[in-house]
């Protein structure tokens, strides 16, 4: 923990290319919800609001999920198998670090990516 601001966080992201899983996901916003806030409470983590859109029928998604400890947010592209990532967890009262990596690694499962680039940022 940062000594200066008392507070301190893990930002996870990642970019997902030739996904291959979740194919009735990427394309189904009401589907990509559900899931989202399953694994949500599976990695012990509350959600506290959302919103997800989908860009015509069978267009991607793009979705945020507020949390008690920060946010996630997704955008699919399924035309592309393109799928981005992103999760924010806060450290105020407890260590979250192993629930956002047991998220974040859930959503990068769920979607097979042939390639990914991640990227972890510990915020202070």
């Amino acid at each position: 923990m940062n000594p200066s601001s008392g507070i301190d966080g893990l930002h996870l992201m990642a970019n997902l290319h030739g996904c291959a899983g979740a194919e009735n996901l990427v394309c189904n916003v009401d589907e990509l919800r559900a899931k989202y806030l399953e694994l949500v409470a599976e990695a012990g983590l509350v959600a506290v609001g959302e919103c997800f859109h989908q860009f015509g029928e069978g267009g991607g998604v793009t979705g945020v999920v507020v949390l008690a400890e920060s946010h996630l947010s997704v955008h699919t592209w399924p035309e592309k198998r393109f799928v981005t990532l992103d999760v924010f967890v806060c450290n105020l009262n407890c260590d979250n670090r192993a629930k956002a990596r047991q998220l974040f690694a859930a959503l990068v499962a769920l979607f097979q990516p042939a390639n990914q680039h991640a990227y972890e940022v510990e915020r202070a």
